[in-house]
């Protein structure tokens, strides 16, 4: 198991809500799994972090101080030559928003209250990781 970690390379996960109880569960999952986390607070903290850090991938809030989800994804799809890979999260529930979401190229769109267990899922076939589920590790090859 260490092995895999370290051929993991330490991938890089921007996570960019304004709420610490969120960040802070998302961030313990995530770096049980290996994975390196950087924070950002806001909108535009975390637009800047992505420009200038090039993370493997972007966990979004969609309603955020400063700058909201919808436009921190707008941007980087329009600025970036290679697209992040970006889950967008929110306790919204319309449809309209989501059809939004993927109009703009979002890669996965979860909704708030979620299951650890469905975002790592969605972080581990984003990053092109095998899902490591006990009914794997019994399951050939």
């Amino acid at each position: 198991m260490a092995d895999e970690q370290v051929q993991r390379e330490k991938k890089r996960i921007h996570l960019v809500d304004d709420d610490q109880e969120i960040i802070e569960s998302m961030r313990l999952a995530l770096e049980s799994k290996g994975y390196e986390i950087v924070v950002a607070r806001d909108g535009n903290q975390g637009l800047a972090l992505a420009e200038r850090e090039d993370p493997d991938l972007v966990i979004l809030d969609m309603m955020m101080p400063k700058r909201s989800g919808f436009l921190v994804l707008e941007r980087l799809r329009r600025t970036r030559p290679v697209p992040l890979r970006i889950i967008m999260i929110t306790a919204n529930e319309g449809s309209r928003h989501k059809a939004y979401a993927e109009m703009l190229g979002v890669d996965d769109y979860i909704r708030k209250p979620f299951a650890m267990d469905r975002l790592l899922a969605s972080v581990a076939r984003l990053l092109g990781e095998p899902p490591k589920s006990k009914d794997d590790e019994s399951s050939p090859g």
